[in-house]
């Protein structure tokens, strides 16, 4: 494996034991910082569509990494960049869910709920907060204006305080941008 690899994939690996909320939040900023900033291995528009081409995709959101790792360094580069994504996360939900199996053992029922429910409760505002940040970070990647970052707060504010599916705050999205609003 070259260092290009042996690189992305340590870093990848390192980012997934982190990405507390899903994929997505791997993104903003650390993995275009990484392969467009610091390294020139792609450029941000390379990053920014293998990153759209893997949301329009069926599947798990965080593949867009196979795409980066195919980019820098062909088939083997995305075999490795999407097991060092998706390896040492699912090693660690293995163990916690079998860390709550143990503590869910006989005559221990309740100190096993009460553990998955603190987990929950510490988990849940960090997951919020790197979801903020992840899209922070996208606002950022694109050199948004003012208002752009104002209706991303007010699609972000929609989705906490409504039942509106985000698919259609989306859609809007998108349309403002083809209308040439944003």
């Amino acid at each position: 494996m070259n260092d290009k690899l042996g690189g992305l994939s340590l870093h990848l690996a390192i980012l997934s034991l982190s990405a507390i909320g899903g994929g997505v939040v791997l993104v903003a900023p650390d993995i275009h910082d990484y392969v467009a900033v610091q390294n020139h291995w792609l450029s941000s528009e390379q990053f920014s569509a293998m990153y759209a081409l893997a949301q329009a995709a069926p599947g798990p959101n965080v593949l867009f990494v196979t795409l980066i790792g195919w980019l820098i360094a062909g088939w083997i580069g995305a075999l490795a960049a999407t097991v060092a994504v998706i390896v040492p996360s699912s090693l660690l939900a293995l163990a916690a869910a079998r860390l709550a199996g143990a503590g869910a053992g006989a005559g221990s029922g309740t100190r096993g709920r009460r553990w998955a429910a603190a987990l929950r409760a510490a988990l849940a505002p960090l997951s919020a907060g790197m979801l903020a940040a992840a899209g922070w970070g996208f606002l950022r990647m694109s050199n948004a204006g003012a208002l752009a970052i104002l209706l991303a707060l007010a699609a972000a504010a929609a989705v906490y305080g409504t039942k509106i599916n985000p698919v259609w705050l989306i859609a809007a999205g998108a349309l403002a941008g083809t209308a040439g609003i944003l």
